[in-house]
This record gives structure tokens, C-alpha cells and sequence, in this order.
């Protein structure tokens, strides 16, 4: 009996890979007849795990059922997936932290005293830095995450910055998380553009609209293009300068939402900026501690380099007057 349910288990964790086997590869894998094969696959379809059959290639794959049967997970899955449900249970998205902490303490409970030690000391070593971001409801998230994956036009109550509302229109692409925000890239329909829409500030209406043909995404994918918009374009201050060392060696001093590097060639890169003033382009230019030019910016850019340069100067003058 002991031989028969391990050999259920790994016939389980085979059939739970994303591929089709044949009742031959299957009885390879586990030393047994085909025949063997076919009664452990009854065994499993008793127990609740909706295995199909395909016809004419006699392939089994395990399906979607009506209820969630058991999953095997190997080491580094258990891992993974307590990890990321100690991280939903402090997330941005509202309503699953409660069943978050419910499904971790029903995977800790199961897990090997090793697993569980590495998943608490991991949880113990970590400290979240900075303000919670807004919360979005789980079914406004899902509705347009579906959107985009359909292909259908949204149309949603959207509520701008500045407190004002309206209903707007727009063909949904991608969703992006980015900085303890959810963000929706869409092809905005009235204004016949790109737009990014904050998902914690709209309201989905139903039914959706028409399917529509996806469009290139901007600036080459999504990502980019949200963090050129996040980076730069919507402050009232902004700024390129090149950079005078590769891109990929800049790459880890430049923060998500700083600004975007665009490499130029072998020696040098851009970097786009944007801030509340000129000062603080200032600062985050010379935080990057590389040698730059400026290519384009605001008059009062050039001024706060002038008045930086010579405050760092000025700050010599005491070590010389010593020497």
C-alpha cells in the first residue's frame, strides 16, 4: 500500500507539469506497466483530480475541476509561494491580506521544520521601508485585468489627481505594478493616445465594450514606458543629460521612478529626468557619480549646477586655508 501512494504521488507531481504524457512515457518514468498507468489514473479521478485523456494519442494531462484538488509542490515552489503570501499579507491589493495569512499558516503547518525555517528566517531578516501604497479591491483588479486579457474596450469612472471625475474610454493593454502602485497602460480612445491610469482611482462600468486589435506597446514595452512617465514627463521641471559611461554600468544607480537611462553607444548613455525643482534634478544627477553634460533643461537648471558647483568649492576653502 505504502508503494502504491508513492508511486500516486509522483504519478501526481509528473501530471502536474504543463505538458501531456503518454500512458507510455508515464510507465517509464515510474517503472510500471501502462496498464498500471490506467488504474493509478482511476485512483486519482476518485480522489478528486480532474486527469484527461486524449483521444487517439492515449495522452493524460491534468485538467481544471469543479473543486481545488491537493497540489505537490517541491522545495523551492513551497518556498516561493509562502514567500509571496507573507508579501500579500501587507500588499496593495485590498481584501486579501485576511485569506493570505489564512492560506500561509495552512502551508506553514505543512511544511518540513527545514522549509519552515527558512521561509521565518527570511520573514524575520526583512523590514519594509517606506509607506504603505493605496489599496486596489481585488474584483477592480480582476475586472480589467481581464479586460486586457479579452481584448475588450473598458470604459470606467476615473477620479484624476486633482479630485475630479469622469468617465473615460480606453482600450486596456497591460497592468503594471510599479512602486506600491497598480498602473493601467491603455490606448485612450477619445484622445486617440497612450495614457497611464492609476487602478486604485477607477471604477470599472459593465458591460465592457468591443474587442479591439492590440497595439504595439510604447517605447518598446510597457514597463519603459510607464517609468518614462513616471520619471520625467509628468514633472513641471525636466531634463537629459548625457552620461558619460555605458548604460549597463549605470543601470543599478538609477532607481525605479529617478529617471530612464537610454544608451547611446559603447562609452555613453542618456538619462531623463524630472523633479519639483531644479535643486533636485541637481541632486539626482550628481547622485549617480558619473561625469555628464547637460543636453537640454530648464534655464533654472543650469543656474542651480552654477551655485552647487561653487557651494562644493566653497566647502574646500577651509582644507586649503590649513595647508
Amino acid at each position: 500500500m505504502t508503494k502504491t501512494s508513492t508511486r500516486l504521488l509522483e504519478l501526481l507531481s509528473l501530471l502536474q507539469t504543463p505538458r501531456e504524457w503518454s500512458g507510455t512515457e508515464l510507465a517509464e518514468r515510474l517503472g510500471v506497466t501502462t496498464r498500471t498507468v490506467r488504474r493509478d489514473i482511476e485512483r486519482l479521478r476518485e480522489l478528486g483530480y480532474p486527469v484527461h485523456a486524449t483521444r487517439g494519442t492515449a495522452g493524460y494531462r491534468l485538467g481544471a475541476g469543479a473543486s481545488l484538488p491537493p497540489l505537490l509542490l517541491d522545495d523551492e515552489e513551497a518556498v516561493a509561494v509562502a514567500v509571496g503570501l507573507r508579501t500579500a499579507a501587507g500588499g496593495s491589493v485590498a481584501g486579501i491580506e485576511e485569506t493570505s495569512v489564512r492560506a500561509l499558516a495552512k502551508l506553514e503547518q505543512v511544511l518540513p521544520p527545514r522549509l519552515r525555517h527558512r521561509v521565518r528566517t527570511l520573514h524575520t531578516s526583512t523590514v519594509r521601508v517606506g509607506p504603505a501604497g493605496p489599496v486596489v479591491g481585488p474584483d477592480v483588479l480582476m475586472a480589467v485585468a481581464e479586460a486586457c486579457r479579452r481584448r475588450e474596450r473598458l470604459r470606467f469612472d476615473y477620479t484624476g489627481a486633482r479630485g475630479d471625475t469622469a468617465v473615460r474610454a480606453a482600450e486596456p493593454h497591460g497592468l503594471v505594478s510599479f512602486g506600491r502602485h497598480w498602473y493601467l497602460v491603455a490606448w485612450d480612445v477619445d484622445r486617440e493616445d497612450w495614457r497611464v491610469f492609476r487602478v486604485d482611482r477607477l471604477t470599472p462600468r459593465t458591460p465592457t465594450g468591443p474587442r479591439f486589435a492590440p497595439k504595439p506597446p510604447p517605447d518598446g514595452d510597457f514597463a519603459t514606458y510607464l517609468a518614462h512617465r513616471l520619471s520625467a514627463r509628468t514633472w513641471p521641471f525636466q531634463a537629459v543629460v548625457t552620461l558619460h559611461e555605458p548604460a549597463e554600468a549605470l543601470a543599478e544607480r538609477v532607481w525605479p521612478g529617478m529617471g530612464v537611462l537610454e544608451a547611446v553607444d559603447e562609452r555613453s548613455c542618456l538619462l531623463h529626468v524630472g523633479a519639483e525643482a531644479p535643486a533636485d534634478l541637481v541632486w539626482m544627477i550628481t547622485s549617480i557619480d558619473a561625469d555628464f553634460t547637460l543636453v537640454s533643461g530648464p534655464a533654472e537648471l543650469a543656474d542651480a549646477l552654477r551655485a552647487q558647483a561653487a557651494r562644493c568649492l566653497g566647502a574646500l576653502d577651509p582644507v586649503r586655508g590649513r595647508r
